[in-house]
């Protein structure tokens, strides 16, 4: 048996928005994609806060939660993440105390440091809480004050929120919130789906110096990494210009909505070689291919990292076409044949 077919996938959505297409067409794809996912044996759908960034439509990532949770019934929903230092403490500890109570156990906070956007609109979010991300631990403290049970003399309370211990993870793209994580005993996921560079190095710390906690006694790692799954190679190569399109778009500092594919000759026309280094540095996890292709690939990952769960990234232009490239990861998984789609 494979170590994919005994590894748990999970999805991770930004509420990507095409070229041309509004936000509420993008809500309604998420949403879609999630009630599919649930169906095909998904075990989590996670969302991701940015701002300022045509393109991605997850700024209000709480509401967003809110809707696919209300609009599927088992599928785990979670941020991937809330940038904390973007918010009060309290606010996330009510906002996420609300989504569990409505959905008992099946919702996850997972917490990033960066801002999730530019400086500019870093201040417009941050003005007057005086954060620059560095005070990260001691927000998440407060946050798990919040969220777990009360303590004695205790004046400012969540509610909702108090008591209920949302499952909290760390989100990062290095190790200082691998050691953060590992301190505390909190599961940790990697974001290897556009900064791969230090994964390995990260994994490690990590596991080197994880303390068990009351609520993890083992390591737990996640990473995310872009698939793009298709009939075959070669369709995959073509829709994968898509997203290839939005990482370069993202390493010039343009906005990002998803651009159709083209014949990936076409590549060359588009980018310098600086920008073409560039955009495969944070592409370099991606895995591209037929089922066939994406399962042995899928399998060398796991091999060389030894995560406990994947959570795949899949921002394709026609919906269809997302779709189905979910399928087949999980057919890969499975070992059964995807959906034909028209």
């Amino acid at each position: 048996m494979s170590q994919l077919s005994a590894t748990p996938l999970s999805i991770l959505d930004l509420a990507p928005v095409a070229v041309g297409q509004t936000a509420a067409q993008a809500f309604a794809n998420t949403l879609d994609l999630a009630r599919h996912a649930e169906r095909m044996g998904y075990n989590r759908f996670w969302l991701a806060e940015h701002h300022n960034m045509p393109g991605i439509a997850s700024a209000a990532t709480s509401i967003l939660i809110g809707m696919v949770a209300a609009g599927t019934s088992t599928l785990r929903v979670g941020s991937g993440g809330i940038m904390l230092p973007n918010h009060s403490p309290l606010v996330i500890a009510e906002q996420f105390g609300t989504l569990e109570s409505l959905y008992p156990g099946r919702i996850d906070l997972g917490l990033g440091r960066a801002p999730g956007t530019d400086p500019a609109t870093s201040y417009a979010l941050r003005r007057g809480l005086e954060s620059t991300g560095h005070d990260f631990p001691q927000l998440l403290h407060e946050l798990q004050t919040y969220l777990g049970a009360p303590l004695p003399g205790q004046r400012v309370k969540a509610y909702p929120g108090s008591g209920l211990n949302v499952p909290i993870w760390l989100l990062g793209s290095s190790d200082f919130s691998a050691r953060l994580a590992a301190m505390l005993g909190l599961p940790f996921a990697f974001a290897s789906h556009f900064a791969p560079e230090q994964l390995y190095s990260s994994l490690k710390v990590y596991r080197q110096s994880f303390r068990p906690s009351a609520g993890l006694a083992e390591p737990y790692v996640m990473i995310g990494v872009p698939v793009v799954a298709a009939e075959t190679d070669e369709k995959a190569q073509y829709l994968a210009t898509t997203p290839l399109q939005r990482v370069l778009k993202r390493v010039r500092g343009d906005s990002m909505e998803l651009l159709p594919p083209i014949d990936p000759k076409e590549m060359e026309l588009l980018w310098s070689v600086y920008e073409k280094a560039a955009v495969y540095e944070r592409f370099g996890i991606a895995i591209v291919g037929s089922e066939s292709t994406v399962k042995d690939k899928l399998d060398q990952l796991l091999d060389s990292t030894e995560a406990n769960e994947l959570m795949i990234v899949s921002d394709l232009y026609h919906p269809a076409d997302r779709l189905l490239s979910f399928e087949l990861v999980m057919a890969a998984k499975c070992c059964r044949t995807a959906e034909k789609r028209v």
